[in-house]
C-alpha cells in the first residue's frame, strides 16, 4: 500500500516525515515518495520531540504543511529503558547522563500516538495534517495509526 496517496495534494517539500534512523528503513520508499517529495527527518526511534527543531525550520522557512511520523516494529527503542542506557553510559564512559531523556518506548502504537499528540499540542508547530504510521519490518507493510 502506498501512503503517498493520502497526501498527493502536497507539492514537493510540503511534507515532513519523522522516522527512525535505522538504515534498514527507507521512509520515502515505505511511503511511496519520490526523491524531493518530503523533508525526511531521522533520529533514534523517530521521536517527534527530537525532531522539533527541524520541523519548525521546515514549516517556517520551507513551507511544510503536513507532518508524518513513522515508527518501526523492530525498533531498538523497544529494547531498553532510560535507567539501562544511563547505567551503560556511567560504566562505559564514567559520565552521568541522568539529564538526558532517551525516550525509549514499550508500546509501538502508543509511541506514534504520543508523538502525534505532542506535535499537535506544541505551540511551535503549525496546525497542519498529522499522520502516524507503523512500519512492519518483516513484511515491509506500513500501517496507519488512528
Amino acid at each position: 500500500m502506498s501512503a503517498a496517496k493520502e497526501f498527493d495534494a502536497a507539492n514537493a517539500k510540503k511534507v515532513a516525515v519523522v522516522a527512525c534512523m535505522d538504515a534498514r528503513l527507507d521512509p520515502a520508499q515505505a511511503l511511496g515518495l519520490e526523491e524531493g517529495d518530503a523533508h525526511v527527518i531521522r533520529n533514534t526511534g523517530g521521536r517527534a520531540s527530537d525532531a522539533l527543531r527541524s520541523i519548525i525550520i521546515s514549516q517556517q522557512l520551507l513551507g511544510t504543511r503536513e507532518i508524518v511520523v513513522v515508527h518501526r516494529t523492530d525498533c531498538g527503542m523497544l529494547t531498553f529503558t532510560d535507567v539501562a542506557i544511563r547505567g551503560k553510559v556511567r560504566i562505559e564512559l564514567g559520565q552521568n547522563a541522568d539529564h538526558i531523556a532517551f525516550m525509549p518506548f514499550s508500546d509501538l502504537r502508543q509511541s506514534v500516538v504520543e508523538d502525534i499528540y505532542a506535535l499537535k499540542e506544541s505551540p511551535l508547530v503549525l496546525d497542519v495534517p498529522f499522520t502516524g504510521y507503523m512500519y512492519e519490518d518483516k513484511s515491509g507493510r506500513i500501517v496507519r495509526v488512528e
